[in-house]
């Protein structure tokens, strides 16, 4: 009679279940995981906020650079209008009249340092840096340190509001208008041009006027 052998198998740890003790290590692996995970965002935001702080420090620092430089060019250029405003009677005034003149106007009165028209109730409409005269035309000079394209709307508005005064007083002469600048630049000196306005520019100590061929001044 045979005997019948018996075989012993042995179950594998991943079909068994899992103890106590298992499950408790890795929710505890798991946390420290976490926690790991926490202190190095920690970590990270901190190094951000630095950053953060840094930039916003840079920023600020430059901004403030930034309006210092505004400020010194504003103020520069503030004095620079300033003085050649006062340097307008001694610069422009005794040598601008003969510029006009080699063109044929022959202007013999020249009324420099500001002509002032004012309304009914007193207030002035507008004021005229430089007028010069003859017994036809008058010519009324602008003077800017550095003429913008906004000066030459302002400056006709200016010569309608001389036309209209003069006018008033029957005074029936030829209006022409003229800007005068120590620093012109290309396209302000073209759109003026193009407005039928003379381009007075600063050249050395004395000014030269800018007449281009087919240029036309504009009557009022």
């Amino acid at each position: 009679m045979e005997e019948t052998k018996m075989e012993t198998t042995t179950t594998p740890d991943y079909e068994r279940g899992l103890t106590f003790e298992q499950v408790w290590a890795s929710i505890k692996e798991l946390r420290e995981s976490q926690k790991e995970t926490e202190r190095f965002l920690e970590k990270n935001a901190e190094l951000v906020r630095e950053n953060l702080d840094r930039m916003a420090k840079e920023a600020d620092e430059r901004h403030k650079k930034t309006e210092k430089i505004v400020n010194r060019n504003s103020k520069q250029m503030g004095d620079l209008h300033n003085r050649f405003g006062q340097l307008a009677e001694h610069l422009v005034a005794p040598s601008i009249h003969k510029k006009f003149n080699e063109l044929g106007y022959h202007f013999g009165e020249v009324s420099p340092g500001g002509l002032r028209i004012f309304d009914e109730d007193g207030k002035v409409k507008t004021e005229i840096d430089l007028l010069l005269q003859n017994g036809e035309t008058i010519m009324a000079v602008e003077i800017k340190a550095k003429p913008l394209i906004k000066d030459i709307d302002s400056h006709i508005k200016r010569l309608e509001i001389l036309r209209d005064h003069r006018r008033g007083i029957n005074d029936k002469r030829v209006i022409k208008g003229a800007i005068a600048g120590a620093i012109f630049g290309t396209a302000e000196k073209k759109a003026t041009l193009e407005a039928g306005l003379y381009v007075l520019e600063q050249s050395g100590d004395t000014m030269k006027i800018e007449v281009p061929e087919g240029f036309i001044p504009r009557e009022w």
